[in-house]
């Protein structure tokens, strides 16, 4: 239908006035989308049961059937007869496949879904719906050990997300304070069960997970069976711990069961008082630690001691440190006797060499002209010229020659007059 053409139920195609001038009435408007509506006819619509209201003596009973994964629903009404023969008993939080018409009512322009046949969701379909969503997600990698994101030792703040007033609240909080008595929590209450935990649970998480303060997160839930843990298994729930940036710690349940948020956060509970101990130290533990840490310590730096003790007296038993003389007392023989050999080779070298010098000096004497003089000779040296000399010729004796005359016992100047020349010349 667009403006004023429309097509009719059998096919056709009729042009109807509509203006500003000619416009439609509400009653034309609302038929002609009953008319749309109905030519649906019946489909299979899978949800989730919110709400069944059934009022007594009432031939219809109202269903509100919500979408798992969106914050979308469809009003539904059926006979009390069709909810009373179904085989599984069907309540809040049910998963069911319905078979139903669409009807538009015109009266009051609503939506809903008339169903003639409701077939509950069977706990192997559901297990098998959660495995094929455990292996999209292990294949998107979300499950990778290597995402998850270590726990504080110690926390500012514990992000608490349960039950009002849960078993689940009570023992993760006991055991907490019981460990760690300045633990601080922030709670948050939601709903853990049934089609509104998800949407009550999404905005707490990531309140939590913006707060500064709070370092770490745990979601914890006492235990149940399959269709009560079925919100954390919620593809919506699963990546959005995903992309939180606080480590998230996952308690539903007991030991056996295994939601796949257990695989999606970072830490994995056992239970919610195992994730207590998770979260927070136990403060008495760490000081017997820190006390056997130092006992520990203690001994160990004894035992260095002793066996550095040990060592020096090791040391000062060797004979070169307890006698250090020994080794000098040794060699006092030895030194002494090296001496007296070198003072008897010294004073031989001296003495050798002392009558070497005898010798030489008596050939020195016998050799030199003090000898000669001592034979009655004279050393004749002349006086008078720049290179005084002695005289070994008359013919450097020219008159007046001033000379000096050398004898054994001393010398005596004189002057070569005329007639010793003369007397040269008559020889």
């Amino acid at each position: 239908m667009t403006g004023g053409v429309y097509t009719s139920a059998g096919g056709g195609t009729e042009r109807a006035a509509n203006t500003p001038d000619d416009p439609w009435p509400v009653r034309t408007v609302n038929t002609k989308i009953a008319d749309w509506v109905h030519r649906l006819g019946q489909i299979w619509v899978e949800g989730q049961i919110t709400q069944i209201s059934r009022r007594p003596r009432s031939r219809v009973a109202f269903i509100t059937l919500r979408d798992p994964a969106a914050d979308m629903s469809v009003q539904v009404t059926c006979s009390p007869d069709l909810l009373d023969r179904s085989p599984v008993p069907l309540s809040e939080g049910s998963r069911v496949v319905m078979l139903g018409r669409p009807t538009f009512y015109t009266g009051r322009a609503t939506l809903s879904l008339r169903v003639s046949d409701i077939r509950p969701v069977g706990i192997g379909e559901l297990l098998a719906r959660i495995e094929r969503l455990r292996q999209l997600l292990s294949a998107e990698g979300l499950f990778d050990p290597r995402l998850k994101r270590p726990l504080p030792f110690l926390p500012k703040a514990v992000g608490l997300i349960s039950g009002r007033a849960s078993a689940a609240q009570r023992d993760v909080v006991a055991v907490a304070t019981a460990r760690w008595s300045s633990v601080r929590f922030e709670i948050r209450d939601a709903t853990v069960q049934g089609p509104a935990a998800v949407p009550s649970i999404l905005p707490l998480l990531a309140e939590l997970d913006a707060a500064e303060h709070v370092e770490v997160i745990i979601i914890a839930r006492g235990g149940g069976s399959v269709e009560d843990l079925l919100p954390f298994s919620d593809e919506t729930l699963l990546r959005a711990v995903s992309a939180c940036r606080t480590p998230v710690i996952s308690a539903i349940g007991h030991e056996p069961d295994s939601p796949l948020l257990d695989h999606v956060a970072d830490v994995r509970a056992a239970t919610p008082t195992d994730a207590a101990k998770r979260a927070v130290p136990d403060v008495s533990a760490e000081l017997t630690a820190i006390a056997e840490l130092r006992r520990r310590s203690a001994h160990a730096l004894r035992n260095w001691v002793h066996r550095e003790e040990r060592g020096l007296a090791g040391l000062r038993a060797r004979p070169v440190l307890a006698r250090p003389l020994t080794m000098i007392d040794a060699r006092a023989d030895d030194i002494t006797r090296m001496r007296s050999a070198l003072r008897r080779d010294i004073t031989r070298a001296v003495d050798g060499e002392q009558r070497r010098i005898e010798h030489l000096s008596a050939r020195l004497s016998t050799l030199g002209p003090a000898q000669t003089l001592a034979r009655g000779y004279a050393v004749v040296q002349r006086l008078d010229i720049d290179d005084p000399h002695a005289v070994s010729s008359v013919d450097d004796l020219p008159a007046g020659a001033r000379i000096r005359i050398r004898v054994a016992d001393g010398s005596a100047p004189a002057v070569i007059d005329t007639a010793a020349v003369e007397a040269k010349e008559e020889q």
